[in-house]
């Protein structure tokens, strides 16, 4: 038996580029700053310009091109453009070998850092990291490129700790600064926040539309029509950059910090705050646009339009929907089995007309609802009218009413005991007139029904007094006095062309309204008034 001969066979340099030194390598730079501060630019700057000169002078070397991005963060791939750019390149089989600084320049994530090196390895591309002085195609290569690159993720980490920590500390200490990034406000020759007061208006109309019941496509609808500018000078407006400015409480002058987070520095994942972390409440910061109580009727009334409870069975979400185009699409409601009524247009013969119906009715037939009626919706606005035209007719009732609507526009309480203090005399007035008459009538014990007088008389006359004092509270305030004289206005001008369907001040006065089979409604006013009347 013959004993084993084994003979090398060396390796084809030309079969590698890397190896064979007359071969000529394709080769790009990498290079990154993380910010744009003016250090960091002229470090930019100067990587630049090193490996263009050196890629030019090395006679083995074809310049490709230099990949620069500049005031980037290194721990997420999709936000580097000229890095992902090199990438597709080197798929394409434009580069041979990549320069790069460090391995921190790299990438600071270390998943991040060892695929993207794995990948050009796999397809023979090089990349050589002269801080460290490594090579990615060397076999021993990629364990201190883990290494290096896990200090790289672990220095980005611990940077990112710091500018939390400081920025956590202006917030506590209420110096943390003003973003210029809401419509209203502008910074001010001694560098604080002031009032811009065309663009004032703008917040102040839109806080005063959503009151008044307008909905949010409403309120656009109302701001492009009027070609008022965003604050990027932009004239279409997107919803939620309108709900952003009736939720943002820096429009009361207070400063809400923290509302969001950073999950963690390589994700960079922003989350809202929901208790995770403290928040920090900086008030009378700024001079506000919008005061606090209207803020606070403008959340509640945004709640209330959230939640609103679903009314139909077809509903795919459990929720219902607010409507700001019809006043009665919130209110009409079936005195046969409960359910909304809703618009809807009869064609016949090339003829429309507007009818509402029950919902229960039109989605399930006679089923659950065999009497409800259809409506004409001419016949249902006078009817509604009608109704309104009476109660303001009743001086005491339309007090009441009227107490509420201001209570609703203003949030002031005091504002509700003027209608119940004056309907309570009323009634008072009201029982003695009655016991005068009966002992005028009777020959017998008219004692006590003088005795009943007297005391009505000074209950009236405490009442009287309080009501007294109450007005002389609204009077101080400016607030109700502007809203009372708004909606005084509003009543005023209602006449015979008020449009029930668009004027919200129906929304207002109205608690809901019961359309009976008999063919009549049954409208139930604010503070409990109700009036009938047929269609």
């Amino acid at each position: 038996m013959q004993a084993k001969l084994v003979t090398k066979i060396d390796a084809n340099p030309l079969l590698s580029k890397h190896t064979n030194e007359n071969a000529l390598l394709r080769v790009a730079a990498y290079c990154r700053v993380s910010t744009d501060a003016n250090d960091q630019l002229e470090s930019y700057k100067a990587q630049v310009a090193y490996y263009s000169d050196a890629i030019a002078k090395n006679p083995r070397w074809r310049f490709v091109d230099i990949y620069a991005d500049e005031g980037i963060t290194g721990t997420q791939d999709k936000k580097r453009k000229d890095f992902m750019r090199m990438i597709r390149d080197c798929n394409k089989g434009k580069i041979d070998l990549i320069l790069t600084k460090s391995v921190a320049r790299f990438a600071r994530n270390t998943v991040d850092s060892l695929k993207y090196v794995r990948q050009l390895k796999a397809m023979g591309i090089g990349v050589f990291f002269e801080e460290q002085n490594l090579d990615s195609l060397k076999a021993d290569s990629e364990m201190l490129i883990g290494f290096h690159s896990v200090m790289a993720q672990a220095e980005s980490e611990n940077i990112s700790a710091n500018v939390r920590w400081g920025i956590q500390q202006r917030m506590k200490s209420g110096t943390f600064a003003f973003r210029y990034n809401i419509i209203g406000y502008r910074k001010g020759a001694d560098g604080q926040p002031e009032i811009v007061p065309e663009e004032a208006e703008i917040v102040k109309k839109v806080y005063e539309m959503f009151l008044f019941g307008n909905s949010i496509d409403q309120i656009k609808a109302y701001l492009e029509a009027k070609q008022i500018k965003t604050r990027k000078g932009k004239t279409v407006w997107e919803k939620h950059a309108i709900r952003n400015m009736l939720t943002n409480e820096r429009y009361t002058g207070d400063m809400l910090l923290q509302k969001t987070y950073t999950e963690n520095p390589i994700s960079k994942k922003v989350k809202k705050n929901r208790g995770e972390m403290a928040k920090y409440l900086v008030s009378n910061n700024h001079p506000a646009i919008i005061d606090k109580d209207t803020f606070k009727l403008v959340q509640m009334e945004m709640a209330k339009r959230s939640n609103k409870r679903v009314t139909s069975d077809l509903s795919i979400t459990g929720k219902g929907k607010y409507s700001g185009k019809c006043a009665l699409t919130d209110l009409l409601v079936c005195g046969e089995c409960g359910s909304a009524y809703r618009r809807r247009t009869w064609t016949k013969k090339g003829k429309s007309k507007k009818v509402w119906r029950c919902l229960s009715r039109l989605e399930h037939g006679t089923e659950f609802c065999k009497h409800s009626i259809s409506v004409d919706e001419t016949k249902l606005n006078e009817a509604i009218h009608r109704a309104m035209r009476k109660i303001t007719e009743q001086r005491e009732a339309f007090n009441l009413i009227f107490s509420e609507l201001s209570y609703a526009a203003t949030g002031d309480d005091t504002v509700l005991d003027v209608g119940a203090i004056e309907q309570e005399i009323a009634t008072l007035v009201e029982t003695s007139n009655s016991y005068v008459a009966l002992m005028a009538s009777t020959e017998g014990d008219k004692e006590r029904y003088r005795t009943e007088i007297v005391n009505i008389n000074q209950k009236i006359t405490v009442l009287r007094g309080e009501l007294e004092r109450v007005k002389a509270v609204i009077a101080s305030s400016e607030k109700v006095n502007i809203e009372i004289e708004r909606l005084k206005k509003l009543f005023e001008n209602m006449g015979n062309a008020f449009n029930l369907t668009d004027e919200m001040i129906l929304r207002r006065m109205v608690e809901y309204i019961r359309v009976m089979s008999e063919g009549k409604i049954i409208v139930v006013f604010k503070g409990g008034m109700i009036v009938e009347e047929y269609l």
